[in-house]
Parts: C-alpha cells; structure tokens; sequence
C-alpha cells in the first residue's frame, strides 16, 4: 500500500509573505490557518511552512534562535498548534523547515561556545586556530559570499558559518549536538506535525582534515563568488549519510507514516544516495533539475530517463520547479509556458511540490535598491541572486494591499496584483488558478497521475510526450505538452481530459503552447 505522500502535492507556505493577520506587514500562522481554505479549495494534501522559529532575523528565519518555540513576529506556540488542529481538520498534513546546519549566533548554544576555549559547548560548533600568517584556517567560502571563517577576537579562534556569520555551523560530529538536534525534531512531531523539509542537508558535515577546496577552471566573474571553488570539502561529505539515517529513525518511531524531505542541489548520481542504504534516508531527496535543465522537449525527456533510471529500487521520484530561492516559473519560461510547466509537475510520476504563488502565475517582482531586504543582495549585489523578487506577498484580492495585510507589506506587492489576485483567478475558468484546481483535480481523479508507472518518455521536436497508466485497471493517459509557439498536429485515438487553454482540446491538433492529457482508446498503439 502507497504512503500518504506518494500520491500528495506538497504545497510551500513562506509564512513572511502568505497573509498578515495583525496589520504589521508580515505573514504570520493565524494568517496562514485563515487562508487554509484556499488549499483545500486548491487540492494540495500537505503544506511546508517556512521556518517561524525565534530569530533574529539576518536570514530570515534560517538563523534560528530557538528551535523550539515560535518568533512573536509569527505568533505564540498556541497558534501553532491552532494550526496543526485546523490543518488536521481539513485534511491537510503539515511539513515544517528544520534548520540542522547551523543556528543564529544568538542561540543560546553559541553564546556559550564563544564564550571561552573551555566551554563545555565549545565544541557544539566548528572552531579552528588561525592558520600561521593569522588568516582563515583555508580558503573555504560563504555560499553568501566573502569566506566562510570569522575570526572571534575574545577567544582567539575562528569560526565556520557555510552562510552569513550569524549562521555559524553546529559540529555534527559531536554526539551531543547530534542528539540535541534530534530532540528538535521529536519537540515537533510530539505536536503533531507530519514531517519535515531538511534544510540545506549536504553542508551538514565538512572535511575532517580542513583542507582547501580545489579551484574552480570554470568560474567566471557573473556567477557568484562562492562558486570560485570546488566545493569538495565542505558539501556532500560521507558522514552527512549516517546523519539522515539518524533523523529518519526518529520520525520512524513515530505513527502515520511521518515524512522526510532534504534539500540537497546536487547532481542526480550523488543526489541518489540521500534514500540511503535500503531506502532508510530522506523519502524524498529533492529533485531540482527542472530548475536548471534547458527548456526543450529533448532536455526534458533525457532528465527524465536519466532520473528514472538512476532512482533506487522501491525508491519514489518527486519534482520541484520552484521555490523561495530561485526566480518563478513565469519569469523564467514566460507565462503561457507557466501553464504548460504546471501540467508537467501534475502529471509527472512522483510527488510534486508547488511554491505559494506558482499557482497564480505571479512572477519576480523587481525590488527597488532602497527596498532589498535579502542578505545575499546586499553583500553580492548585481548578480541578480537576490531572493526578494520570489518572495514578495501573496495577492489575495484587488485592493491597494492585495488582502495580504491592512498595514505596509515588508516587500511591494507586483503591479499586475490587481489582474493576478486570488479573487480574480477564482472567477476565471481559464486562469493559472483554474488550470491548476483543474490538474489537482485530474490528478486525484485519476490513479494513473497519482501513483502509475510513467512511459515512452520521448521529445517530438518541440513535443514532449509521455503517458501514465492505471496500476490496476491498465488505462493509459497520454501527456502532450508542447514547448514551442508552433501549432502541431495529432493524430490519436483517444479523449482529450484537460488541455492548458481551458477549452476542451482536440485529438487532432496540439496548438502552441499547448498542454494537453488525452485518454487513449484500450485499442490505440
């Protein structure tokens, strides 16, 4: 028998940004139980929220105070059980962010580490000595940019942070952080929620040995400058496995088959290995190569072939074309292939995951210099590696703050959020929304979208072309999506189900940038 997750859609919540119930111009959980109802109307089955943890904030949550508890920004640990409650009530599952890699330098935990070489939580975090000339212990870089090492003039030694240095790293070489941090997630799951999105798990552990990371041939001046190294010693390390093995031991003890997802970009041949030995690691390595793999039919379809291939035995695939820190959908495939890019993540086998937004069809929403907020920006401006543009507030209606909040919103709502809006969309049979309603609907309607076998992958020029069939009764749906602004035509036996234009499609002609789900005559080829 499937888990409940292999045939779920996993919906992001990105609370900052999702509905503000207090006027204060930032999302918190009492807005995010209010708008519950759009996701049920929606017909996803789980929602990730975004870390509310006690923060101060450099990142944005990812620098996490107190893993357990909730920032007052977002409201009290009595709303957060509110709403599991009313999740639970609706149907819905409930995926929190975990934070295991590092903490804010406010944490309790590094406050005591940095406060002599003799604390007994010293340890706790990643401390070197100076190397000879007084510099960082090696070249070791911030994914933030600048190096990764800060120097602590108290005690004399430096520390690591893989981000910003108020994100300095926890040791999980040390037992006890280890069960510290498994404690974190056992505080969660005795609350009732149904799993977690691991964060940035492949920094999780660095070389034991310290050494430098290998140049990069290829880095040039536009890509980000900690991408001026190979990150060989400090991503991806071996021991980082038998740390997933333990997280998924936790959750294992627990009923109702608790979920494990991990984020780790990486290619698809060491991404493999986060199943872990005999499928005991993450359920759901995310798989974020639509992200960066061309859009072209013949691209997409070598992805796919290569992904199925390369999944372990029983291991179940899933798929992501967004999230809080890449550029929309919309934006990097225009909007008409926004709608076909959907009806990819819908009816490809495994489980999808949708960001907040996607299924507006919003796109980046350019932030003025004065306004960015995002560190990344801030320390390596005009690379466009700024976050802000994806995360701006949610568009619920057609007012000047879109219904996200009665005060000023902690970014600028898009200019087109008066056309784009929840509202609007809903009225609309042939909007983003609407198409999206339509594909979960299709999705839950039809076992072979859900959990059937996906086959004859394959790119017809600007055509990719795949079907899904019924595990049990044999039905096959062929997909169609056509990845260019040329009219195709068909010739198939079968029934069109769900075309992107909102109409009911045709057997006989793919238009351009057309979607289309058609179920095939038993008597087709």
């Amino acid at each position: 028998m499937a888990a409940w997750w292999q045939s779920a859609v996993i919906y992001q919540v990105y609370p900052r940004s999702f509905q503000d119930s207090d006027g204060d111009g930032l999302g918190d959980l009492r807005g995010i139980a209010a708008r519950l109802d759009h996701l049920v109307r929606l017909g996803v089955d789980a929602v990730w929220i975004s870390p509310f943890y006690p923060s101060p904030m450099a990142d944005f949550g990812y620098d996490v105070a107190d893993h357990c508890d909730v920032d007052p920004a977002f409201g009290t640990l009595a709303d957060f059980d509110a709403l599991v409650a009313a999740g639970h009530e609706r149907g819905l599952r409930l995926i929190l962010d975990y934070v295991p890699n590092h903490t804010a330098d406010t944490h309790p935990w590094f406050v005591a580490s940095r406060a002599s070489r003799d604390d007994p939580k010293r340890d706790w975090y990643v401390w070197r000595d100076p190397a000879p000339d007084g510099g960082p212990p090696n070249n070791w870089l911030s994914e933030f940019g600048g190096g990764a090492w800060t120097l602590d003039a108290g005690t004399g030694q430096y520390f690591y942070h893989a981000y910003l240095p108020q994100q300095p790293d926890l040791n999980w070489r040390n037992p006890a952080v280890q069960e510290a941090m498994l404690d974190v997630l056992r505080f969660w799951l005795d609350r009732g929620v149904d799993g977690f999105r691991v964060d940035a798990i492949h920094h999780l552990v660095e070389d034991a040995g310290f050494r430098d990371n290998p140049p990069n041939p290829d880095w040039r001046e536009e890509m980000s400058p900690a991408r001026r190294v190979i990150r060989a010693r400090t991503m991806d390390q071996p021991e980082v496995q038998a740390a997933v093995g333990a997280m998924r031991r936790v959750t294992d003890a627990y009923p109702g088959d608790r979920l494990l997802i991990g984020e780790a970009y990486l290619p698809i041949d060491r991404l493999m290995a986060y199943y872990g030995v005999d499928l005991t690691g993450f359920h759901l390595p995310f798989n974020f190569h639509l992200l960066s793999t061309p859009w072209r039919a013949d691209a997409i379809a070598d992805l796919i072939a290569r992904y199925e291939a390369a999944l372990p035995a029983g291991a179940w695939p899933n798929w992501v074309l967004g999230n809080h820190d890449r550029s929309r959908v919309a934006s990097r495939l225009g909007t008409a292939q926004a709608r076909v890019a959907a009806m990819l993540l819908l009816t490809s086998r495994g489980t999808p995951t949708l960001y907040q937004g996607d299924e507006l069809g919003l796109t980046d929403v350019p932030i003025a210099s004065h306004l960015v907020q995002d560190p990344w920006e801030r320390r390596v401006p005009g690379l466009g590696l700024g976050r802000d543009p994806v995360r701006t507030p949610i568009p619920w209606d057609d007012t000047p703050q879109g219904g996200f909040t009665s005060g000023t919103p902690w970014l600028p709502l898009g200019e087109d959020h008066r056309a784009l809006n929840a509202a609007t969309q809903a009225r609309d049979p042939r909007s983003m929304l609407s198409l999206t309603r339509d594909l979960l609907m299709l999705r839950r309607r039809e076992p072979a979208l859900a959990l059937g076998p996906i086959t004859a992958v394959a790119a017809e020029g600007e055509v990719l072309r795949y079907e899904r069939q019924d595990p049990q009764d044999g039905r096959r749906l062929l997909v169609m999506l056509n990845l260019g602004g040329a009219e195709h035509a068909l010739d198939l036996r079968g029934t069109p189900l769900l075309s992107t234009h909102g109409d009911p499609g045709s057997p006989t002609r793919l238009r351009p940038h057309e979607g289309l789900v058609v179920e095939l005559d038993p008597a087709a080829a």
